[in-house]
């Protein structure tokens, strides 16, 4: 049997063995994505949030970007950003250690890995585009390293919880105390778990257990950021939160609108959640932070929230105000959290990619020609 450095080794000469013969496909008019390499992506391959002017990176910056360049057809940018978060994150190598969750600049002033610690849903984007590159671009190196790097994420992320099954933990460490678990609603996409399901089969004990949570955890029909589960009393308000849902919760929204039609447990998911929908519709923009317990909400969302909930508003009259919204007020070079909300929803608003019922990518360059209908 090949061992696991041999492994290692042909991972890194099939990912970078490049012939000059090969045949490249027209990459797509994406003016989001060229302005978004413009504004937050070094030319090593950094995504850079400037905006508590500490110019840190996250792990979860890093994978967004590796999705954005897999749906635009850019191979040049994705090994970039590839090969500088396996180098700057993982030192040298995903399929021994997860990234650390966050770079920048120390206090010596030197510049390198602030915070060990993982963060899951960057290490899940990270894994399952690395497998849908394999896939799309025929590239077996790819599909090696997303594997091992799934390999490392179950290992070291996914706990099995007393009454509520496997579930994907937010990070490596610090999220479990002696009859508790912290979770959070927005790390688990369900395509991505439908997707990684096919390489690992606790991937689909985690999407039984992430339904149930994204069911249960938000008894008005609105997400919270964090809660807790407790082996004895079950659902927990998180301590340090409570039962707010803004920033983070906007993505269980996201995931769920651009679930496939046809994917089990869409539906249910979308009616579920429809006091998101109604509280926007009444009021014309979606709400900046809302009780995921009673159901109050409070001010009004940045425009990331309105491309954010694009694929979630199919078939509400409030699609419409939000896309202008969105399309009128273009995040610029300050708003990165912005930014990618808006590569997300208006992306997949305008066609350049849609998930299948197995959680697969279908970008719109792989058709005769790319779609940009809005």
């Amino acid at each position: 049997m090949m061992g696991i450095n041999s492994m290692r080794l042909i991972v890194g000469l099939l990912c970078g063995l490049v012939t000059l013969s090969q045949a490249r496909a027209d990459t797509c008019d994406w003016p989001e994505w060229q302005s978004f390499k413009q504004h937050y992506i070094s030319r090593e391959g950094r995504v850079i949030d400037p905006s508590d002017g500490k110019e840190i990176t996250t792990s979860e910056g890093q994978s967004y970007g590796l999705f954005f360049a897999l749906v635009a057809n850019d191979r040049d940018k994705f090994n970039q950003l590839l090969e500088w978060t396996e180098n700057n994150l993982a030192a040298g190598d995903m399929s021994a250690r997860l990234p650390g969750w966050q770079w920048g600049k120390r206090s010596d002033n030197s510049w390198g890995v602030l915070d060990t610690n993982s963060a899951s849903d960057a290490d899940l984007w990270i894994a399952y585009t690395l497998l849908e590159a394999g896939r799309i671009w025929h590239s077996r190196g790819y599909q090696l390293k997303g594997t091992l790097l799934l390999q490392r994420i179950a290992r070291d992320e996914v706990v099995d919880i007393p009454g509520l099954g496997h579930m994907l933990l937010p990070g490596k460490t610090g999220f479990t105390e002696p009859d508790g678990w912290r979770l959070n609603p927005s790390y688990q996409p369900p395509q991505l778990l439908s997707r990684l399901s096919q390489v690992q089969s606790v991937w689909a004990d985690v999407a039984k257990s992430n339904h149930k949570l994204l069911l249960q955890v938000s008894p008005a029909g609105l997400a919270p950021d964090w809660v807790i589960w407790h082996q004895d009393k079950g659902w927990q308000a998180d301590a340090k939160n409570g039962a707010k849902g803004d920033y983070d919760a906007i993505r269980v929204y996201l995931w769920i609108g651009m679930m496939a039609d046809g994917a089990p447990e869409k539906a249910e998911l979308i009616a579920h959640y429809q006091p998101m929908m109604a509280l926007t519709e009444r009021a014309g923009l979606p709400p900046e932070r809302v009780d995921s317990q009673t159901g109050a909400s409070t001010g009004n969302g940045p425009v990331g929230f309105s491309a954010a909930l694009l694929p979630f508003l199919t078939g509400s009259p409030a699609l419409a105000i939000q896309r202008e919204r969105v399309v009128t007020n273009l995040p610029g070079s300050d708003a990165y959290y912005n930014s990618v909300l808006t590569l997300f929803g208006l992306g997949w608003d305008r066609q350049y990619y849609r998930f299948n019922q197995q959680g697969e990518l279908q970008a719109s360059w792989e058709k005769d020609s790319c779609k940009n209908i809005k």
